[in-house]
Order: C-alpha cells, then structure tokens, then sequence
C-alpha cells in the first residue's frame, strides 16, 4: 500500500509516516518509480508506534524496543528499556490518579456548596482530604 492509504489507516498524516521512516520505526520499499510501498502488517506497527509516541516515550526508547516485534527475541538494553519506560507510565498513572482522586473530592466539595452546606471543605490549605 502506498503511504496515503497507510495515513489513513492508521490515523498518521502523512509527515508523520515520513518521519517515523526516517527514524527507522516503519520501514518501507520503494517502487521503480520512488513511491513508498508498506506491508499490510504495518499498519498495526504504526499504530503501535503511534500508541508508544502517545505515553510520551521518544523515537530512540521506540526504537529499541521495535525490534522485539520483528524477531521476538529480547536482548538486555531492550529489557531494561522495557522496565524503565514502563516503570515511567505508572507513575505518571500514580499521578495522574491522585490529581483525579484530588478533584472528585473537590467536585463533592463544591456540590456540597452549591447546595448551601459549608464550604470548608473547597480550601486547600489545611484539608486532608485532598492533600496527597
């Protein structure tokens, strides 16, 4: 397929398919005349990459854990790549949990004003409810 149907396939625009070539994330085979030619099975590399761009891993991190897909063999760097990045997303997940925890609390909170009841609970400073 050429790389106007992978873009939307996958959702890339088309810069992004070339950049991700240029990386070497996606490679592709160029036809006699110099258009991109992609395999059915990179529209799921794609997406994948998409998907690790996404959880804010840089190009050299997805680079070294691409080769796993392609020959299922694991080497060290790409373990510990693995370890790090995942060790990373959760605990931006943590985070990302306890601001979300924060807020629901502070959603009551304001409801509970809104509906007249003190608002002592809508402070921030001295509140255990919302304090991490």
């Amino acid at each position: 397929m050429r790389i106007g149907e992978l873009a939307r396939r996958t959702g890339a625009s088309v810069r992004s398919l070339r950049y991700y070539e240029e990386q070497g994330l996606v490679p592709s085979d160029r036809t006699s005349g110099g258009h991109r030619e992609y395999l059915e099975s990179d529209v799921d590399r794609v997406r994948f990459v998409q998907l690790l761009f996404s959880a804010g891993l840089p190009s050299r991190a997805i680079l070294q854990i691409l080769p796993f897909l392609d020959t299922g063999v694991a080497t060290p760097v790409m373990r510990a790549r693995l370890d790090d990045e995942h060790d990373r997303i959760q605990g931006r997940i943590d985070e990302l949990t306890n601001a979300r925890d924060r807020l629901s609390q502070l959603r009551v909170a304001a409801a509970e004003s809104a509906a007249g009841k003190p608002a002592s609970e809508c402070r921030l400073a001295g509140n255990d409810a919302i304090k991490s």
